[in-house]
């Protein structure tokens, strides 16, 4: 379905302002037509059959109310396509975030995070103009001429069939160059796209940019995207300039065909004054819907590329929701793979895996880079979803567990813990908006981090920068751990928690680990060992397959591939072990 005919369905959250705008502009429309009528009355009874100013009153007064009723249905038209606007752009980004929310960080159908944010900004953005400015003059330029034709052809017929036959120079031109504007629109757009991605990544990576000097270079890159960009918006502005002035033209030129062929019969006595000066003041406003629908189309084109980004997020299909929903068991739970199958595009990640987790269980996962870590919790989370085989927690298929309802049993620790711009309170909050203070301190304590919260400044009360910009990462590791304690989470998933931090930091998140763990199935990924100290059980990954599974103590006695592993971080051999 094309973007325009989904944004018009999109209007259907306010059908009350949709007939409104459209409706207000054809009655603005009715009274520009009766405007032309009243004047040509008074001209041809004033100046050619004298009429005095006492008979002319009536007309006057007619003409000022039709002029006020004008201006106020032309006023009401825009305030409503402007709240029709506001409506739909509220709609769709509700829509958006529910819908993104849903989907879940895996399967945003490759949007990153700057395609995404474009998408709620400037993407939902974009779509005003066609609310605005493109609905109402489709609208108009749909109805105005007709009436005019209606209007004309008992006055003069020929008039009207020249007014018939020059009408469609404007549309068919606005066709051939919408054509050519709509690649360099989507060009436009797709280096805007380019050009934000790559900015959000050198921001994030600003720190890691500088510390190899290679900030000139990011600079140098983002300085070419933008003129990518430069170039990409000046060839389309190039063309709305060139089409507006063809429009113009065209416009002229079928204005001026009427007015000479009126003009002539006028001059040798084929046609009367009122009739020939009214078909006059008609053809203008024949023309003027077509050439704003004309100058309005490139604010659509923008609009249809805009909604074009949002609309394939919705399109993104979500997992179906069970009619009848299975209950997950209360407590931990266990986890399994049965005959799992998964792959993207680019490989194939696992061939009927099969794994176990169990509850209560404290699981360390561990392998090279690309061997399927990530996917593997991304699938126990409900992220993405199994080409072939189950996934099971509690012995139940999440087939059949509402995603919402099987998010609510799980806490994610990454080893770059989200920390938005708010107090160490609020922070904490985000994991258990109702908590109590009692709640969170308890929490805190638990995660080994109620002694340097109770040092900061003003407590639990301290604004954190974004990023958490004020804190350590051994802090910032227990207040990640502190909010799983504080969703009170039956499985919890950790990703490389003891990443980049001194010894000291490392063994307090160590020891609130082992506190995490009661009563709760664990589930950690690492490149390295350092967590498996504390596991029931390593598990090493390589390229989709586990190659080994054994208890910590055996692992490097009995599995080469962990000797390898153990041997490359400890700089040891059989010592090591």
């Amino acid at each position: 379905m094309k973007p325009q005919r989904r944004l018009l369905g999109a209007a259907r959250v306010a059908p009350a302002l949709l007939a409104l705008s459209l409706g207000l502009r054809l009655a603005a429309g009715v009274t520009v037509v009766v405007e032309a009528l009243l004047v040509a009355r008074i001209v041809d009874a004033a100046f050619l059959k004298g009429a005095a100013l006492p008979e002319l009153r009536a007309s006057f007064w007619a003409l000022a109310a039709a002029i006020l009723a004008r201006a106020l249905l032309s006023g009401g038209a825009a305030a409503a396509a402007a709240a029709l606007s506001a409506e739909v752009k509220d709609a769709l980004r509700r829509r958006l975030l529910t819908h993104v929310l849903r989907l879940g960080p895996a399967r945003l159908g490759g949007q990153g995070a700057a395609r995404l944010a474009m998408a709620l900004s400037e993407g939902v953005e974009g779509l005003e103009a066609f609310f605005k400015g493109y609905l109402p003059a489709l609208a108009q330029a749909g109805f105005l001429p007709l009436l005019v034709l209606f209007v004309v052809f008992p006055i003069d017929w020929l008039s009207g069939l020249a007014l018939l036959l020059t009408a469609p120079l404007i549309p068919m031109f606005m066709v051939l160059i919408g054509r050519w504007a709509e690649g360099l629109t989507r060009r436009q757009w797709r280096a805007l796209s380019i050009l934000g991605e790559y900015y959000l990544d050198a921001l994030r990576g600003l720190a890691t940019l500088k510390l190899f000097g290679a900030e000139a270079r990011a600079l140098l890159r983002i300085e070419r995207l933008s003129e990518v960009h430069r170039e990409a918006t000046l060839k389309v502005l190039r063309v709305a300039f060139l089409s507006a002035l063809v429009l113009e033209l065209m416009a002229t030129l079928a204005t001026a065909i009427v007015a000479v062929e009126v003009g002539m019969r006028l001059l040798h006595g084929g046609m009367a004054f009122l009739p020939a000066f009214t078909v006059l003041l008609l053809a203008p406003e024949f023309y003027q819907p077509l050439r704003n629908l004309g100058a309005q189309f490139h604010a659509a084109e923008d609009a249809a590329t805009a909604a074009e980004t949002v609309f394939t997020i919705l399109d993104e299909p979500l997992t179906a929701v069970p009619d009848a929903p299975l209950q997950l068991p209360a407590g931990a739970l266990s986890l399994s793979f049965r005959g799992v199958s998964f792959g993207y595009p680019q490989r194939q990640v696992f061939e009927n895996l099969d794994l176990e987790v169990a509850a209560g269980e404290f699981v360390a996962l561990v392998g090279p880079s690309g061997a399927g870590k990530s996917t593997l919790v991304q699938l126990f989370m409900g992220f993405l979803q199994p080409q072939r085989g189950q996934v099971l927690a509690g012995g139940v298929p999440l087939s059949g567990v509402p995603p919402e309802r099987w998010r609510r049993r799980l806490a994610w620790v990454s080893q770059d813990p989200f920390i938005e711009t708010g107090s160490v309170r609020q922070n904490l909050l985000l994991a258990r908006p109702q908590a109590s203070d009692e709640e969170l301190r308890a929490a805190a304590r638990e995660a080994g981090a109620l002694e340097f919260i109770e040092r900061l400044p003003r407590g639990w009360d301290t604004l954190l920068g974004e990023d958490g910009v004020g804190l350590s990462g051994g802090q910032l590791q227990r207040l990640a751990v502190a909010r799983a304690f504080l969703k009170d989470a039956d499985v919890v998933f950790l990703d490389e928690p003891t990443a980049h931090l001194d010894p000291e930091s490392e063994k307090l998140l160590h020891q609130a680990l082992l506190r995490l763990r009661r009563g709760r199935t664990l589930l950690v990924v690492a490149h390295r060992l350092d967590a498996a100290p504390l596991a029931d059980r390593v598990i090493y990954l390589q390229r989709g397959r586990v190659v080994c599974d054994a208890p910590h103590p055996r692992m490097i006695k009995n599995c080469q591939p962990y000797q390898r592993l153990w041997k490359a971080f400890s700089g040891s051999g059989e010592g090591a072990a």
